[in-house]
């Protein structure tokens, strides 16, 4: 009898099995030894999927259709990633669903809670008095032994900032770098550091950053000299593309120091005592550590779909799914110089001389690996997500790598993520150079036939100011359409790699009715669809792009574009694009590129129809740009100043060339031996170049530095004048640094400050008023109605406004003429040049 008992128990345990098969449940509350029914759900992600795995080895009843792996509400958290094998796979009959149940909220988290906190019982040794009273500790958990600890800490999932210098958003200028000795002069610190175990810099280069680990500071007189470990210290001071950036018109390459308890000094920053294992944190307006919940990513991986060449994963389809709380530390165990788009750099050197046998003018190596994402997935097809979540990431969210077909993530949220949103296609293989093109032997790792629909990029690239919203490396046959793409700190979207108009696998990608906007936060050399060597049957088409941040440390003010095609982009069709300008690069391009009918003139429907469909813009109820303030662009007209030392400037000469670069030949301007371009150019640096090439014996002078800009905008009446003149004056700000700093200042207050003098302004009917400068030379130009004086408008800037001469009178004392004046001559007018 106990015999039958134990059989028919057992009969009924595998028929309640097969039944449920089809459905499989997970809940906080689970247990991974019970059956994965609604009522017996299981714990985790890896028990569900093993006993799907199990139901199609075994050819149960069950994998006919369609298998729903249903996680109940909660937040799961991850000792180690998922990882989902070939042996995984759905198939077309039975696909396998990873999904939240209804109603559900469902985060598979790869962090830490930080608890225990507390009120410190004495005097922390190095933390600054300002903090001493201010600060909250709690120990470090025991999870982190073994590993670098964390770069990242979330508090109520609102990321604090780990403890730098200088604070807030500001940062320092370095003096000079050394190649040699692999060095970097900095303005000497405003306290001393006891200790720079774990000490980094954090470094602006033109299109990327650089994080580097300090190994020796040494500090004499105003400054302080780094040095920095390996391998970063080489990488960094052998490749020449990015590198700091030296300049006296733009300013040096800017910097800050993190990761000392000297720098937690306001609300906000965090601290990893080591030694101690302690976390100090000073908390912000209105956080309670008592009942906040303060998250350290452990995990670097929350989910890997890992198939094989000859065996790939497929048929896996994740929805309304979280994915959190994700570190990177690869910055602290080797330091992190990327080359572009977020790629590290593993070696790279320059050429000397340049050339290769792929490209004559090549001047640099590199060789790169990929940067940690959330999410990543290898030799796959039929993989889908669609309305997830990607937040509080360090690296990459989504990395659809190698060898993925058919795939899609529609609908889903990609916010706070330190590098790029979603990543696709191999930007070259392991040990290979990352200029040859990409024609790999067996073509089944190419990334294929792709779609990325309806995202939302939001708060994206906030680790590495370099990496891109949405970066397809080498993929064919791909789409990526009606996405919205906000607050990223470079481009929008870059399609391509290798810098190379020969053949590559690399062909028929669509970019098409994206919106793509509030973008370039931090670096330039930027647009919001950058692309890059040849792609035959590509098409960028009815895409919005709008609103380029004034990025308040960018190496070239003015180097930033709507659209770019970069070095050996070929064979690619940009049509029907909306951008406020016309403001494009096409640098080194290939041949049969095909550029119809973009810019601000695009039918406004194209414009109004780009971006998310009408059943996914709940989303941007997560948009972030509105959080921030900087000043959006404008494309403008540049100034450029020609300096004769010697002999006179042949006029036809210039002339011609400004017909020949599309430049007005009649803005130019002339006072004694200064003559001033003023007019759009398409690449200020790159006509600088120019104009050194052919007037070798002028001296080139670009006003990079538009410090400030009045127009009609700050009106009650703000209409137009149809045509303008431009009057240019030009004067020197006095050699005192402190005044110099004083008289920005106003200027950049100003209309705060004093409304005043813009409303003097308005009442003169000046159209617009900019100001450049170069070092200590100021250029002024006011723009007037065409047939109208400065003689007859200017007097009105004053009428029943003593505020514009009581201004007028503070800044006499900010400035001088420039060489050449008379005595007591301060500003002087520049005459238009009429050509013959």
């Amino acid at each position: 009898m106990k015999r039958l008992y134990k059989f028919a128990f057992l009969l009924i345990l595998i028929t309640a099995t097969a039944v449920a098969g089809a459905q499989v449940y997970v809940s906080p509350e689970g247990n991974d030894a019970s059956t994965g029914s609604k009522e017996q759900p299981k714990a985790s992600l890896q028990s569900a999927l093993r006993q799907v795995r199990e139901l199609r080895r075994l050819n149960d009843a069950a994998t006919k259709s369609p298998i729903h792996i249903i996680i109940q509400n909660g937040i799961y958290a991850l000792q180690e990633p998922v990882v989902i094998r070939a042996e995984d796979a759905g198939t077309a009959q039975s696909p396998t669903f990873i999904e939240a149940a209804p109603g559900a909220s469902v985060v598979l988290s790869g962090g830490v809670v930080i608890t225990g906190w507390k009120k410190p019982g004495g005097t922390i040794t190095n933390l600054p008095s300002i903090a001493q009273a201010q600060v909250w500790e709690a120990p470090l958990p025991d999870a982190f032994d073994g590993l670098p600890g964390f770069r990242q800490l979330w508090v109520n999932n609102t990321k604090a900032t780990r403890a730098k210098w200088p604070n807030g958003g500001e940062m320092e200028r370095i003096i000079s770098w050394n190649k040699k000795d692999e060095s970097c002069q900095i303005p000497k610190l405003p306290v001393a550091i006891k200790d720079i175990n774990g000490l980094e810099m954090f470094i602006h280069q033109w299109w990327e950053i650089a994080n580097l680990r300090i190994k020796q500071m040494t500090t004499a007189g105003d400054s302080a000299k780094l040095l920095f470990k390996q391998p970063e210290s080489r990488i960094q001071s052998e490749h020449p593309w990015p590198a700091p950036w030296i300049s006296k018109e733009t300013g040096n390459s800017a910097f800050y120091l993190s990761n000392a308890i000297e720098f937690l000094d306001e609300p906000g920053e965090w601290y990893i005592d080591r030694m101690n294992r302690k976390i100090y944190y000073w908390p912000r307006t209105g956080e309670e550590l008592a009942t906040a919940r303060v998250t350290a990513p452990l995990l670097e991986n929350l989910v890997a779909i890992q198939g094989t060449i000859d065996e790939p994963v497929s048929h896996i389809h994740f929805k309304n799914i979280g994915f959190e709380h994700v570190g990177w530390n690869r910055p602290s165990l080797q330091g992190h110089v990327p080359h572009q788009a977020g790629m590290p750099m593993t070696e790279a050197y320059k050429l000397r001389p340049s050339g290769t046998a792929e490209k004559a003018s090549l001047d640099n190596q590199a060789w790169i690996t990929r940067p940690g994402a959330a999410v990543t997935a290898s030799f796959a097809r039929d993989i889908s997500f669609n309305g997830c979540r990607f937040e509080h990431i360090a690296s990459t969210g989504l990395d659809y790598h190698m060898g993925i077909k058919s795939s899609k993530v529609n609908g889903s949220l990609f916010k706070d993520i330190g590098g790029t949103a979603i990543l696709a296609g191999s930007f070259a293989d392991e040990g290979m150079e990352i200029h040859l093109p990409y024609n790999p032997k067996d073509e089944r790792v190419v990334t294929d036939s792709i779609t990325l629909t309806n995202n939302l990029v939001t708060d994206a690239t906030n680790e590495d100011w370099g990496s891109v919203g949405i970066g397809l490396g080498y993929t064919r046959n791909s789409t990526v359409a009606n996405n919205d793409i906000e607050n990223v700190n470079y481009s929008g979207i870059s399609m391509g790699w290798g810098w190379s108009p020969k053949p590559n696998v690399m062909r028929n990608n669509k970019v098409l009715a994206n919106k793509i906007h509030h973008f370039g936060k931090q670096n330039y050399d930027c647009a919001g669809i950058y692309t890059l060597s040849a792609q035959p049957g590509s098409l960028i088409s009815g895409n919005y792009i709008d609103s380029i941040y004034k990025a308040p440390y960018a190496h070239l003010p003015s180097h930033w574009f709507y659209l770019y095609t970069d070095e050996g982009s070929s064979h690619i069709t940009i049509k029907d694009n909306w951008t406020r300008t016309q403001k494009y690069l096409q640098n080194n391009n290939g041949p049969g590129n095909q550029w119809i009918n973009n810019g601000p003139e695009v039918n406004e429907a194209i414009r109004l129809k780009a971006g998310l469909q009408d059943s996914y813009k709940h989303l941007l109820k997560e948009s972030t740009y509105k959080n921030i303030t900087l000043p959006v662009n404008s494309e403008h007209e540049e100034l450029v100043e020609l300096v004769v030392t010697k002999g006179k400037l042949n006029l036809v000469q210039l002339r011609n060339f400004l017909k020949e670069n599309k430049v007005d030949p009649n803005s130019v301007y002339k006072w004694n031996n200064r003559y001033v371009i003023f007019d759009k150019v398409q690449d200020l640096s790159v006509f600088q170049g120019k104009l050194k090439k052919a007037f070798p014996d002028v001296t080139v002078r670009p006003y990079y530095d538009m410090y400030y800009q009045f127009d009609r905008s700050r009106c009650d009446n703000k209409q137009t004048a149809k045509d303008w003149e431009h009057i240019l004056l030009t004067a020197n700000l006095v050699a005192d640094n402190k005044k110099q700093k004083e008289y920005l200042n106003y200027h950049a207050t100003q209309f705060e400050q004093w409304p005043e003098i813009a409303k003097g302004f308005c009442n003169a009917d000046f159209q617009r008023l900019v100001m450049f400068r170069n070092g200590r030379q100021l250029m002024l130009v006011i723009s007037i109605p065409k047939g109208k004086t400065l003689d007859e408008l200017n007097p009105k800037t004053t009428e029943n406004n003593p505020r514009v001469a009581e201004w007028n009178k503070l800044m006499a004392q900010y400035q001088e003429g420039i060489e050449g004046t008379k005595k007591g001559e301060v500003w002087v007018f520049l005459k238009k040049v009429i050509g013959k």
